[in-house]
C-alpha cells in the first residue's frame, strides 16, 4: 500500500486514471496539502480532483469512485417544477443573475443549513480560492433573485466543455432546482453533456444524477477539456428555462 501524497506548492497531483487509491481504507482520497496553493485548484480540476475538508483540517483532495454526474439531457424536471418554472418566468419580480455577485452566492451556500450536516466544507480558504477562479473566468454563479433579494442559487467551475457543480442553496422551496434547471439548459444549448456532481446524495439523484465509474468519468473529462472553451462571459436570463416547458 502506498502512502497518500502530501503536496507542497510545486508538487503535481497523482493522476487517478493511472494510479489506484493510495489508502483503500479512505477510498477516493488521493492527496493532502496544508493549504490551497496558487494554481493548485485549476490543476486539480484538470485531473478530476476536488478539495473537500473542514475547518482545522489539512486540505483533503478527492477523486471518488464512482463519481456522481448529471447527464444534462437527463435533468429530471418534474411536473411540479415545470409549474414553478412557468410561474417564475411570468413573474417580473423574479430574475436570474449570472456572475453578478459570485461571493454572495458562495456565502449563501456556506451558511445554508442542511439536513444531517453540521457546519460547512466551504471554509474561508475555499471561498477565496474559488473567487480567484471566478476572476479568471473559470467559476460562475447562478443567482435566483426575487424583488432584488437573493433567494438561492449555485456556483460551479468550468474548463473546456466540462462543468463541475460545486454547491447550491435555497432560502425558499425549489429555488436551487430552478438554478440547476437553468444551468442544465445552458449546458445543453452549448453541447455540454455532463455536469460533475462529485458525490452521491439522494437530492441529486432525485434530480436525475447517477453514479459513473471513475475511469469512465475521467476519460470523458479529458475529452471535454480538449474541446473548445465557451467564448466570452456567461450570459443568460430566465427565458432559458423555457427549454423545460
Amino acid at each position: 500500500m502506498s502512502t497518500i501524497a502530501w503536496l507542497g506548492a510545486h508538487d503535481p497531483f497523482p493522476n487517478p486514471l493511472l494510479q489506484p487509491d493510495p489508502d483503500p481504507n479512505i477510498p477516493g482520497l488521493v492527496a493532502v496539502s496544508d493549504r490551497i496553493y496558487p494554481g493548485q485548484l485549476a490543476a486539480a480540476y484538470h485531473l478530476g480532483i476536488f478539495p473537500w475538508y473542514s475547518e482545522n483540517q489539512p486540505v483533503l483532495w478527492w477523486s471518488p469512485d464512482p463519481r456522481m454526474v448529471l447527464q444534462t439531457s437527463q435533468f429530471r424536471c418534474s411536473h411540479s417544477l415545470r409549474k414553478e418554472i412557468q410561474k417564475f418566468i411570468q413573474d417580473p419580480s423574479k430574475q436570474i443573475q449570472v456572475d453578478v455577485d459570485f461571493e454572495s452566492v458562495v456565502r449563501g451556500c456556506a451558511t445554508s443549513q442542511r439536513k444531517d450536516q453540521e457546519g460547512t466544507w466551504i471554509t474561508h480558504e475555499i471561498a477565496e480560492a474559488y473567487s480567484t477562479l471566478h476572476q479568471e473566468g473559470h467559476a460562475h454563479s447562478i443567482a435566483i433573485i426575487e424583488n432584488g433579494i437573493l433567494m438561492g442559487g449555485l456556483y460551479c467551475v468550468s474548463f473546456g466543455q466540462m462543468v463541475f457543480g460545486e454547491s447550491m442553496f435555497s432560502r425558499k422551496p425549489n429555488v436551487s432546482k430552478l438554478a440547476l434547471a437553468a444551468l442544465s439548459a445552458w449546458c445543453i444549448h452549448h453541447q455540454i453533456t455532463m455536469i460533475d456532481c462529485q458525490q452521491e446524495t439522494a437530492h441529486l439523484k432525485s434530480l436525475g444524477a447517477n453514479p459513473m465509474p471513475r475511469d469512465e468519468f475521467l476519460r470523458h473529462l479529458q475529452s471535454a477539456l480538449n474541446a473548445a472553451t465557451i467564448a466570452g462571459p456567461w450570459e443568460f436570463n430566465k427565458s432559458l428555462l423555457e427549454y423545460w416547458l
